[in-house]
């Protein structure tokens, strides 16, 4: 007999949300293992005595958490998605009938929380991996990758005084329509300060930005922007953004010019887990960054009981003084150092015991003295022989050239430190950690973007967009961590772990680290 279901609301209903939460699902055991509610005493201060209440902080953090564990980016989109969802309510701590709070809220929250609280989070999550054992410590990998800013090329404006830079583009390239006319999308209003609205640019590079301007010239046929040829006419020397001063412009290769942050990513290589994870302006180049990274994931790795002793990066982050810093920091670094590096000319033989070169035909080459590099601010060693020395030289044309009367080089004073970096590099555990590298810390920048909401930052300021990506992070840990002890439940593993933790937890008053004894 043919069934035909009808459907008439009822005015009373008998209905409990657990039991309709399956116990296998996913949020169901993320709500038995994420304990937020320290938040309560972190957050206290940041609340008046009086007033209507607010979101509850837990609550914020999970719906905050919802939204990269969903890869939802937008805070409307993310509560109307909450509201359909009974696992999902039942991780809130919401039942069926109650409102969700407004989706503005959550966005004035996110502005109220420092960026600390944030942190603190993170390292919540990240010391639950830990106690799993999911974290070696021992090899740490760090990458960068550009994150979508919140702001539109569309809406460029040019650097200060603007009569003098109107002056010289017109020198040095020809107007568009879109520029003579004046620009296609005004911000509303200009967030910038006087720093980031006045030119800095020099001479030199005002002149480098000329001689490209001239090459494209033909080519502008609209005003710059991320989708025609007239973005190659914008630089951070000459153009800011007026709704987020902080976004930088940046560009990948094969792809339009846009503003952009900079994702500073370290991941432990036993099972991915994050361990750090930071925002910096997208202008600025990787090894820039390698300190401020080093000390922060080397703090935290300590406190957590762990030894770092392998950093593995690209070629990015190579320079003589990261080789230093880290050799200073006890790190055994695995960066492949930059193709313009040369450790002396060609030929010529170095004596490191009295810091001398010998050249082909035997002559000293002696040192001279130490300076920085106007450019770049590179620490470099001279070393320079006497006329006398290369005057009766047979081959004196091909090692001086026409017009040079002595022999004068220049090499990176840290020329041992670039040396033994290079031997780890080419050796076979150089060439492990190379491999390991790729299949580890891209692949998770790769999951970052695609599935868990990091695709753009839709924030204002790099304080925020610091907050998006730690949110980004915890949510991917949270999903490893899951998996991790779903899959090793059944073996008693993570009933082990948990005992070793317990016990360090109760004897760890009663020791004292290695590294904080004073020997006298």
């Amino acid at each position: 007999m043919q069934g035909k279901k009808q459907y008439q609301e009822k005015l009373f209903n008998n209905f409990q949300l657990s039991a309709r939460v399956p116990e296998h699902n996913f949020y169901r055991c993320l709500k038995d293992v994420l304990h937020l509610d320290f938040l309560y005493n972190e957050t206290k201060g940041y609340y008046g005595s009086s007033g209507q209440k607010s979101i509850d902080p837990v609550v914020f953090f999970k719906l905050c958490l919802e939204g990269y564990l969903e890869n939802i980016s937008s805070d409307r989109k993310l509560m109307e998605h909450c509201s359909l969802r009974l696992d999902i309510l039942y991780f809130l701590g919401y039942d069926i009938d109650e409102e969700l709070p407004w989706h503005s809220t959550i966005s004035r929250t996110r502005q109220l929380f420092p960026e600390t609280i944030f942190e603190v989070v993170f390292i919540k999550v990240f010391e639950l991996c830990v106690s799993a054992g999911m974290v070696s410590g021992h090899t740490q990998a760090i990458d960068s990758a550009p994150v979508k800013a919140n702001a539109s090329m569309d809406s460029l404006e040019l650097k200060v005084p603007e009569e003098d830079l109107e002056v010289h583009l017109r020198k040095i390239r020809h107007f568009s329509k879109g520029d003579k006319d004046g620009p296609l999308r005004q911000a509303k209003g200009n967030k910038a300060d006087k720093d980031q609205q006045s030119l800095s640019a020099s001479d030199k590079e005002l002149k480098a930005i000329k001689s490209r301007n001239n090459k494209w010239a033909k080519e502008q046929d609209q005003r710059p922007g991320a989708g025609n040829k007239g973005s190659r006419y914008t630089s951070n020397k000459t153009h800011y953004s007026p709704t987020d001063p902080d976004a930088r412009i940046s560009v990948k290769p094969g792809k339009a010019r846009k503003f952009n942050y900079q994702s500073q990513l370290t991941v432990d290589t036993a099972h991915h887990v994050i361990s750090d994870i930071k925002a910096y302006h997208a202008d600025e180049k990787d090894n820039q960054q390698l300190a401020d990274i080093v000390v922060r994931v080397q703090r935290r790795l300590r406190c957590s009981g762990l030894v770092w002793e392998n950093c593995v990066a690209d070629t990015g982050y190579s320079s003589g003084e990261n080789y230093a810093f880290l050799e200073g920091r006890r790190l055994k670094s695995f960066i492949p150092a930059h193709g313009t590096y040369k450790g002396c000319p060609d030929g010529f033989t170095y004596n490191q015991t009295e810091d001398y070169y010998v050249c082909p035909q035997g002559k000293v080459i002696p040192f001279k003295k130490v300076f920085y590099e106007t450019k770049n601010r590179t620490k470099k060693k001279e070393y320079r022989a006497s006329k006398k020395v290369c005057v009766d030289c047979p081959i004196r044309r091909a090692c001086l050239g026409k017009s040079a009367q002595e022999k004068k080089f220049t090499v990176t004073y840290y020329r041992a430190e670039y040396e033994r970096n290079i031997a780890r590099v080419n050796s076979p555990e150089g060439r492990y950690m190379k491999a390991k590298r790729q299949s580890t810390v891209e692949p998770v920048f790769g999951t970052l973007t695609q599935f868990m909401g990091l695709r753009k930052v839709n924030t204002i300021g790099i304080k925020q967009a610091n907050k998006c990506m730690q949110l980004s992070a915890i949510a991917y840990n949270l999903k490893k961590y899951l998996k991790f002890i779903e899959k090793h439940s059944k073996s008693g593993a993570v009933s082990l772990r948990s005992v070793i933790s317990q016990f360090k937890a109760v004897f760890k008053p009663y020791t004292t680290p290695y590294n904080s004894l004073e020997f006298k």
